[in-house]
């Protein structure tokens, strides 16, 4: 892995197909990326993979996404970044720009039989990824039994922040398990730290300016209904933990409850994003292009965008450089066996609760969902042909 060069265009296809299949939410995306990037690939290991994961559950703002663009900046540094980012983004947002322009006549399409095939190709996608990270990050009974752990207080309690709270029991189980075992092991090399373009430190004052100073100036009357609208969607990005669903309240709150939108268009563009693949934050471009103020249409719809993500980003560059400096001290090496145990448990307790209530609602489901597993598995089927297999045989059964 340490001759491998990844070209950006290579980077930004992998991340363009992606945001074309990856389906089924941020725990679906999140297994899409482990089968591209651990599995096929090979850019990184179960463990830097799980190491990424557990970062991004600690920042708020899009889970999914924050790991995507945090693969890109490893691969291909701040450009790799934001074109990972672009990839991932581009096709939902487009089409939900596209429908908040006039593509009304689709409806609500989330119960569409095409649709329910592709969430029954999440959940394959899904289950194989928990798998193959269960077998390699849980090799013995304490991890095993950690995640475990992790899934069942998930399953048991609500709220994103019990995520945050989840991994970091795991931390502290694990430096309490395996801290002699990392005490014996050689010192790593350590990383130096440093941010790109700008100190880790600088990134993290940038957020912390624009999540303080952006509410300031459109008090003032600076900047007029623009900085109002990026100033929204900013703090949205900014306060909330899990991403994906979590979300709406804050959105809902800054767009309905200023009558910048009617409850029924909110409501029609949240069903789309339901059947589109990609980050439910591109939620955010349709609201944009739809609101009855700021720039409106896709200018509109662009602006909003950025403004939700600029947040991931920031905490991503600013949390980076110190994230892979901490993972080298061998008291750190130790938690990082017991987060990543919790990762598992983490993505267990998704498929727990909500996915497998949400999929698996008949026998004819199980089955379906039962052979595309196995299609992928033990046929080496890409997760592309996977999604359309399954699209289309839902169309035809549902």
């Amino acid at each position: 892995m340490a001759d491998r060069r990844v070209t950006l265009p290579e980077l930004f296809w992998c991340f363009l197909k992606l945001g074309c299949i990856s389906f089924g939410g941020p725990v679906a995306h999140l297994g899409y990326f482990q089968t591209e990037f651990v599995q096929r690939r090979r850019w990184l290991s179960d463990a830097d993979y799980a190491d990424l994961v557990a970062l991004c559950q600690f920042l708020p703002g899009p889970a999914s996404s924050q790991v995507g663009y945090a693969i890109g900046l490893r691969e291909g540094g701040f450009v790799g970044g934001l074109l990972a980012w672009v990839g991932f983004t581009l096709p939902s947002a487009v089409l939900m720009i596209g429908f908040a322009l006039g593509v009304v006549a689709l409806g609500d399409v989330s119960r569409a039989g095409w649709v329910v095939g592709l969430k029954l190709a999440a959940v394959a996608v899904v289950v194989q990824a928990i798998w193959g990270m269960a077998v390699k990050l849980c090799p013995d009974v304490p991890r095993a039994a950690l995640a475990v752990g992790a899934a069942a207080l998930l399953v048991f309690t609500t709220g994103a922040l019990w995520q945050v709270v989840a991994i970091l029991l795991g931390g502290v189980v694990g430096w309490i398990l395996f801290r002699q075992e990392a005490g014996n092991a050689p010192r790593a090399v350590s990383a130096e730290g440093r941010g790109i373009l700008l100190p880790g430190w600088g990134w993290l004052l940038v957020f912390a300016v624009g999540l303080f100073g952006l509410p300031a100036l459109v008090k003032a009357g600076v900047g007029g209904e623009i900085l109002t609208v990026f100033d929204g969607f900013y703090r949205a990005g900014s306060l909330v933990f899990g991403g994906g669903h979590v979300v709406l309240p804050l959105l809902d709150a800054f767009t309905v409850g200023r009558d910048w939108i009617e409850v029924e268009v909110f409501l029609a563009g949240y069903g789309a994003a339901q059947a589109l693949p990609g980050p439910l934050f591109a939620f955010s471009s349709f609201l944009g292009a739809s609101i009855s103020t700021g720039p409106g249409g896709v200018v509109g719809g662009v602006w909003a965008l950025l403004a939700i993500y600029v947040p991931s980003w920031l905490l991503i560059l600013g949390a980076m450089p110190y994230w892979e400096k901490l993972r080298q001290v061998p008291a750190a090496q130790a938690a990082l066996k017991g987060t990543n145990a919790a990762v598992v448990g983490l993505l267990l307790a998704a498929l727990i609760d909500p996915i497998w209530p949400a999929a698996m609602t008949s026998p004819l489901r199980i089955v379906v969902a039962a052979a595309a597993l196995a299609a992928l598995k033990f046929t080496k089927l890409p997760p592309w042909a996977l999604v359309l297999a399954c699209g289309g045989l839902g169309a035809v059964l549902f």
